[in-house]
């Protein structure tokens, strides 16, 4: 790491830190102006010591959560999503901290001083965070950079590094046609890093290790062999370095986590959602006398199909002429009642009874119809790998892509996660989950365009 960058870095430690003790300073304000004085006192005395117990075990969960959610990456994700991340960290924080009073007091308390706390501690976010990003932009300009390309067309990655102007600029865009020694040449000319798009892999792997040999930053959209890699256990024979990729995706233990981490979930969540299922049934059955539930044939681990329940959220002719097809944009066949429970995601709730039965989980691949496989296989044949686990109510697709993310995009999230699983990875997706129903992106439809780019992105990936 240049020196460069190790101020950068320790810029943004700073940043996140001094925020983080601020928001603990509004804390230990209402601490000890209401709820020690007024309450705490009188059921448990407390001295310095348990005072700093108590603080350190808000920090520590505040930092978790802002950790898990994105509230301390300034710099590298948007302010808003910076700031969105700080809200929900927060209200989680202090919904853990009022539980935690109220458990020493031995009854339930006031909540008002903290919620009055919770509004300043946002209100602060707020501003630091605007301050923040204008100190790093100021020290720290977008990152100058070479997009190599091969065949595929660069509008797509262009617009995604486009969207990012305050760190990433793409200066210059060279076709791996020019030739060899036109591109090294290229690259010495002292850019802020290179973009490697879809270029052959004897082609990529040379620029690579060019790049690498001269501390050039290097940004590679991954193939799918890579993903695979990358999950893969690091073994040694000797004095050779081996990668092993196992035949199965997860262990006989891990199997046996998973499963008790959903029957519990699954277990909680439908007794605390049941008031809010109960009202949806009742609106969606008042709104056009249709069936409340709708059951669709899914495909999960070993592309066994089951029947998947939902509420529905489309008309009851939605596919009256038989053919399967996925919700696009603007999609007339939704009801307005459908328009508000996908939104809120309260349409896929009776999911929880197919994670109880054991036909999916709560975390992993978003199961598709069997029509749908079968069309995206005929272009694309690796999509059958994600079907190496059960699917899920959510997923790693879902937590960093979109409804309408491409399907070879998804294909390369769900390995990330099936190639890289632990117990943890599942509670943290369980925790991202949470954040992504308040995005609105996270449901749009697919483009009609999406489907007939498969085939283009699989031959790239194969080259």
């Amino acid at each position: 790491m240049n020196q460069k960058e190790s101020r950068k870095r320790l810029l943004i430690l700073l940043l996140s830190y001094i925020g983080l003790l601020a928001m603990l300073g509004g804390y230990v304000i209402a601490y000890f102006g209401y709820y020690y004085p007024v309450i705490i006192r009188h059921d448990t005395k407390l001295y310095f010591k348990g005072h700093l117990l108590i603080f350190a075990f808000y920090l520590v969960v505040l930092f978790l959560f802002m950790k898990t959610y994105g509230g301390l990456r300034i710099g590298y994700q948007k302010p808003m999503e910076v700031f969105g991340s700080q809200v929900f960290a927060l209200l989680c924080t202090n919904v853990f901290s009022y539980l935690q009073m109220a458990m020493i007091h031995g009854w339930l308390i006031p909540p008002v001083p903290l919620l009055l706390t919770l509004i300043g501690q946002i209100v602060f976010g707020a501003f630091y965070t605007w301050l923040s990003y204008r100190i790093y932009r100021k020290l720290f300009p977008p990152r100058q950079l070479l997009l190599i390309y091969g065949d595929r067309p660069t509008e797509d990655i262009q617009r995604k590094f486009a969207s990012r102007k305050d760190k990433y600029n793409i200066v210059k865009c060279m076709n791996i046609s020019a030739g060899a020694d036109a591109i090294l040449d290229e690259v010495e000319k002292g850019y802020g890093g290179v973009v490697l798009w879809d270029i052959p892999t004897a082609v990529r792997n040379k620029l690579i290790k060019y790049c690498y040999s001269r501390s050039v930053r290097i940004y590679m959209m991954p193939k799918i062999p890579d993903v695979i890699i990358k999950g893969s256990e690091q073994l040694h024979l000797f004095d050779t370095p081996i990668f092993l990729t196992r035949e199965f995706a997860l262990t006989v233990e891990q199997q046996i986590f998973k499963r008790c981490i959903d029957v519990v979930c699954a277990l909680i969540l439908l007794v605390l959602a049941s008031p809010f299922m109960l009202i949806t049934a009742i609106v969606i059955k008042l709104y056009d006398g249709g069936p409340v539930l709708y059951k669709q044939i899914r495909c999960t681990r070993d592309a066994k199909e089951f029947k998947i329940l939902k509420f529905r959220s489309m008309r009851v002719d939605a596919e009256k002429d038989g053919v399967a097809r996925l919700a696009a944009k603007n999609d007339s066949r939704i009801t307005p009642v459908g328009k508000f429970i996908r939104a809120v995601r309260i349409d896929e709730l009776p999911q929880l009874i197919n994670i109880l039965k054991g036909e999916m989980s709560f975390i992993g691949p978003r199961p598709e119809r069997p029509e749908i496989i079968a069309q995206y296989m005929e272009e694309m044949p690796e999509f059958a790998f994600r079907m190496k686990v059960k699917a899920g109510l959510a997923g790693y697709a879902q937590v960093y892509g979109k409804y309408n993310t491409t399907p070879y995009d998804k294909l390369k999230l769900d390995l990330t996660y099936i190639e890289n699983y632990t117990v943890w990875l599942d509670i943290r997706l369980m925790l991202l989950t949470l954040k992504i129903l308040f995005k609105a992106e996270s449901t749009e439809g697919v483009e009609s365009t999406q489907i007939t780019a498969i085939k283009s992105e699989s031959d790239e990936d194969n080259k």
